[in-house]
């Protein structure tokens, strides 16, 4: 790999061929990038379902007030538009219910309303209980702390705007509370709701407050797995340009050596010569490997669509693929087990194939006296599971598994490879796992749902 970047510099309008290859790749990553949208909008639907809840301890609160007042207080209130302030509140909560219900994306904009009509309505009752000498006054924070963790700047100061226009607001107009004249010290009593205002703004805050740092610490770990897959798409992308470039050069050469090769074998002096007609073939056999390998590049990238895939089985298509492994590299010692069960009609996928090349290679490198490749069901996926006897992955790599560059080789360029098995399973809805086995080895797990591969409905292979 470390001569593919002066391949493709030498060949400018090959790489230039690439277009369509690259416009793919750009829909890809665009997709990949539209993805980040989603993440900000499931945030703030979880923030307005907590805003919701809020509420409803809102609508609680007030009506346990409002009774402790008027009954044990014996302080006359004005009960029917207080009401009516809670029945508001309600409806409020229930059309925002629905909304959620609808799966409807929740802007910064519609948080900023919620708080808005939640400020109108604390100030409502507000104005109908004894406006700023009501110690309850002290609610107002927390509006403008949810604000503050809530909202971007802009509306965050606009909520405080809203607030303390209110409180001033409250300070002139305001509905007098009617005492009674054997009334106990009011100063007390003032203070008494101060204490509960305090301890009701310190508990919401601190449960709410704690809920929605953790939604926004989920929000911010998605972000980062998106921005880091992305990323590896975009390193991907760069690799088959490189690869596909690569490719069309060798293309040329691999001909001017085959036809090479063909003049050889048809001059007497070398076609009698048993040794040397012994090594014509063996390099007539590595040169249609290069050849193939050139080929499926090609077709990787797109350079041969209408090759690039077929219909066959999924027995079918791994038994092909376990006899082509040991015919190249003229391997015994891999144990192959199918437990698939029926047999399903699916889309031979060459990318696949190569995935499946490129784990038990790695096996065979670290383990070339045992492989084993187990091939199992599990419910609606696939399942390929390839064991070694070698040295396992140490817990650094564990910990990086499927990250670039990750390898215990020690070699340039190394780690690619199982990076390129993550991405490639990734990319067809799978999954990848790598663990060490009990007794010695690694396993590498791949879980592929078959609805990416099978055709139709699922119908049976023969």
């Amino acid at each position: 790999m470390p001569d593919l970047p002066a391949a493709n510099r030498t060949a400018p309008s090959r790489v230039q061929g690439l277009a369509p290859e690259r416009k793919e790749v750009a829909a890809g990553l665009a997709s990949a990038a539209a993805a980040l949208a989603p993440v900000g909008d499931t945030t703030n639907r979880k923030n307005m379902a907590l805003l919701i809840q809020l509420r409803w301890i809102a609508v609680g609160g007030q009506i346990a007030t409002i009774a402790f007042v008027q009954l044990w207080l014996g302080i006359a209130l004005p009960l029917m538009p207080m009401a009516g302030v809670i029945g508001a509140l309600v409806v409020l909560n229930l059309v925002s219910l629905v909304r959620l219900r609808d799966h409807a994306e929740i802007s910064n904009r519609e948080l900023l309303a919620a708080l808005m009509l939640d400020v109108a309505a604390l100030t409502a009752q507000l104005y109908l209980s004894g406006g700023a000498t009501n110690p309850f006054t002290s609610l107002y924070l927390l509006q403008v702390i949810l604000g503050a963790v809530l909202l971007d700047a802009r509306s965050t100061w606009s909520l405080v705007s809203l607030t303390c226009a209110s409180f001033a607001g409250l300070i002139v107009f305001y509905h007098p509370l009617e005492l009674p004249n054997d009334s106990v010290d009011l100063f007390r009593l003032y203070i008494a709701g101060m204490f509960v205002g305090f301890a009701l703004d310190a508990t919401l805050l601190v449960v709410f407050i704690t809920r929605i740092n953790r939604n926004l610490r989920e929000r911010d770990a998605n972000l980062a797995a998106l921005r880091q897959q992305a990323a590896e798409e975009d390193h991907i992308v760069r690799m088959g340009l490189l690869a596909s470039g690569a490719a069309h050069e060798l293309g040329t050469p691999l001909a001017s050596l085959s036809v090479i090769l063909s003049d050889w074998r048809r001059i007497p002096a070398l076609s009698s010569d048993p040794e040397m007609t012994e090594d014509m073939a063996e390099m007539q056999v590595a040169l249609e490997r290069c050849k193939s390998i050139v080929t499926g590049i090609l077709v990787s990238a797109g350079e041969a669509r209408s090759e690039a895939s077929s219909v066959t089985t999924v027995n079918t298509f791994l038994t092909e693929l376990v006899d082509e492994w040991r015919g190249i590299r003229s391997v015994s010692a891999l144990s192959f087990r199918n437990e698939f069960g029926a047999d399903l009609a699916i889309v031979s996928d060459t990318a696949l194939k190569q995935v499946v090349f490129n784990v038990l290679d790695n096996a065979f490198e670290v383990s070339p006296h045992w492989v084993e490749f187990a091939v199992g069901r599990d419910a609606d996926a696939l399942v390929l599971r390839i064991s070694d006897r070698g040295p396992g992955f140490s817990p650094e790599m564990l910990a990086q598994v499927g990250k670039p560059y990750q390898s215990s080789k020690g070699r340039p360029g190394g780690g690619l490879g199982l990076f390129l098995v993550v991405n490639v399973v990734r990319k067809l809805g799978g999954l990848v796992v790598a663990q060490n086995r009990a007794s010695g080895g690694a396993t590498v797990t791949l879980t592929l749902p078959l609805a990416t591969l099978a055709i139709g409905d699922g119908g049976h292979g023969e």
